[in-house]
Order: C-alpha cells, then structure tokens, then sequence
C-alpha cells in the first residue's frame, strides 16, 4: 500500500465517521429532555488480527470534550 493510498483510506474513514457521528449527536441531542452539555470520548482501536506479531505500541487514540446545547 503507497502512503497516498493509506491516506486517501484514512480520510475516507475519518468523514464517514464525522459524518455519522454528526448526525449521531444531533439526534441524540433532539432526544433529550431538556438541553444538557454533553461529555463525550471518540476512541480509536485497532480491531487488527496481527497473530504472533502484534506491534509493541498498539494504534489507540482517545478525545475527550463537551457539546454545548
């Protein structure tokens, strides 16, 4: 895999998951009752099945922040 296809799949990933994620929120913030800031964390985790050779850093990435009603 060249670096500009790693990229162009990494990018890919990231705005459908904006995307939904955006849509996610939204809809769970028309849910509730009465206008709340949320705290939310993105995790990001490698699912890979690497057998015997599993990196010694494993690829995970946590955010944490709120949304303001």
């Amino acid at each position: 895999m060249t670096e500009d296809t790693a990229r162009d799949d990494i990018r890919k990933l990231l705005k459908t998951f904006g995307i939904q994620a955006d849509e996610a929120i939204i809809r769970h913030l028309e849910r509730l009752p009465e206008e709340k800031t949320l705290k939310v964390r993105l995790v990001l985790e490698d699912h890979t099945d690497y057998g015997a050779q599993v990196p010694e850093q494993p690829l995970a990435l946590s955010i944490e922040g709120e949304i303001r009603p």
